[in-house]
């Protein structure tokens, strides 16, 4: 704006310096009478007389400055600021934790509870209720009622029922059923058929043939030479010989002192002529190669085909009238009956007996029995059985997972966000002062007034050289 003044200004003084030295700024340079006489302005010095009076005017064309206002659109440079993300490749460590499983040993206590019987002796109390005679003087009062009358007054009302119209505004509703259209969405379930690949395993049975070396044996049959243990000869009805070759106690003659008794697990062998012979089954065992099959399966994985329906729902637009109810309300004008009830007392005089009671004491003596107790303690003795707990430890072998943590490391890529400035250009309006130059006819002062500008009085507009 302070260029634009400097303009103007400038522009004025060089159109005043072309105009001459004589031009005055009076009346902005419309009209001038420097030749005018003093005494043509009038007595007061109005230009309008002086115009009057004057000689006859002449015109001049005289260029002027006009200061326009203008717009006009200028680009300017403006800085948005924006972010992006911008990828940045970095390793990260990714750790997971598995397990393994561990066998430990435990001792696991084992609680067993007993009992053990104790002899103890108590002291019981034994209670015993007595009576002792106690008399005694007592006053008991005696009530009697008696009766005396009592006049009151009261006020009965008395009720009466009346009745009026009264006339009121009663609003009845009109209901009236309309219809309107309505489109709502709905839905139809639509099914297709497709397949997917199910990985399943299956179990193979694979025989195979190996040998064993399993133990048998066989019973046989030995006989054996024992020599008799009595050291003299042995009668065959009269010696008993066990199992194991021996004689049994109790054997008579040559086994020793008999018993005179009959042994029934003895049995008779052949006869003893020093010694005798028993024969008894011997196990011989041996090993012998047998052929096992064993099978064995092996798992392999396939793959089948399963199919599966997807059902999805498919849109689909439905017009149907919606009833909808409007109602407004009647004016109705009624006649009603309302109930009154208009109510004035009476006075009634009534009796009534009231009752009220004398009391007097009468005394006399009675005999009461009063219980006592009395406590002897005897003396119980009873068996009781105290619970003891043992514990004793049984180790147990368990399992548990014990976790462990790896470790490795994986490229991933993370994103920055950076701020850059982005130029873009606008148009930005602005006001700028443009000149412009304006002919006008401006009236000048003829060459008759003899007299200058100066000389003339306050009223008149100087000329225009």
């Amino acid at each position: 704006m302070k260029s634009a003044a400097r303009i103007m200004l400038a522009a004025f003084a060089l159109m005043i310096g072309a105009m001459g030295g004589t031009a005055q700024a009076a009346y902005c340079g419309a009209d001038s009478f420097d030749c005018c006489p003093t005494d043509t302005c009038g007595r007061w010095g109005h230009f309008g007389i002086a115009k009057q009076q004057c000689c006859g005017p002449k015109y001049q064309t005289v260029k002027k400055v006009v200061w326009d206002t203008q717009e006009y659109c200028c680009p300017v440079t403006v800085y948005d600021t924006c972010c992006e993300r911008v990828p940045v490749p970095c390793t990260r460590t990714v750790f997971k934790t598995c397990y393994r499983k561990e066998k430990y040993e435990v001792c696991r206590p084992v609680y067993k509870t007993c009992y053990r019987t104790v002899c103890e002796t108590v002291r019981r109390p034994v209670y015993k209720t007595c009576y002792r005679k106690v008399t005694e003087t007592v006053r008991k009062p005696v009530y009697k009622t008696c009766y005396r009358e009592h006049c009151y007054t009261v006020c009965r009302p008395v009720t009466r029922t009346c009745y009026r119209n009264v006339c009121y505004t009663h609003c009845r509703p009109v209901y009236k059923t309309c219809y309107k259209e309505v489109c709502c969405t709905q839905y139809r379930t639509k099914t297709r058929t497709c397949y997917r690949d199910v990985c399943y395993t299956v179990c193979k049975p694979v025989r195979e043939t190996h040998w064993v070396d399993v133990c048998c044996g066989e019973w046989k049959t030995v006989r054996e030479r024992i020599p008799c243990p009595c050291g003299t000869t042995c009668h065959p009805e009269s010696c008993c010989i066990n199992h194991y070759g021996g004689c049994v106690d109790g054997c008579v003659d040559g086994c020793g002192d008999g018993c005179g008794n009959d042994c029934p697990d003895c049995r008779v062998m052949n006869k003893c002529h020093g010694g005798y012979t028993i024969c008894r089954q011997v196990w011989c065992p041996k090993v012998v190669k047998k052929k096992v099959c064993s099978v064995r399966y092996e798992t392999c994985v396939k793959t089948r085909r399963v199919p599966y329906t997807v059902c999805e729902r498919v849109p689909y637009t439905v017009k149907r009238k919606v009833p909808y109810t409007t109602c407004h309300m009647v004016k109705e004008c009624r006649t009603r009956r309302v109930p009154y009830t208009t109510v004035h007392m009476v006075k009634e005089t009534k009796r009534c007996r009231v009752p009220y009671t004398t009391c007097h004491f009468v005394e006399r003596c009675i005999t009461r029995r009063v219980p006592y107790t009395t406590c002897t303690w005897k003396c119980d003795t009873i068996k009781r059985k105290i619970p003891y707990t043992t514990c004793h430890m049984v180790k147990e072998c368990r399992t548990r997972c014990v976790p462990y943590t790896t470790c490795k490391t994986v490229r991933d890529v993370r994103y920055v966000t950076q701020t850059k400035c982005v130029p873009r250009t606008i148009m930005v309006k602005k006001t700028r002062c443009v000149p412009r130059v304006v002919c006008e006819r401006v009236p000048v002062c003829n060459d008759c007034c003899p007299q200058t500008c100066e000389e003339c009085v306050d009223g008149c507009q100087p000329c225009i050289q």
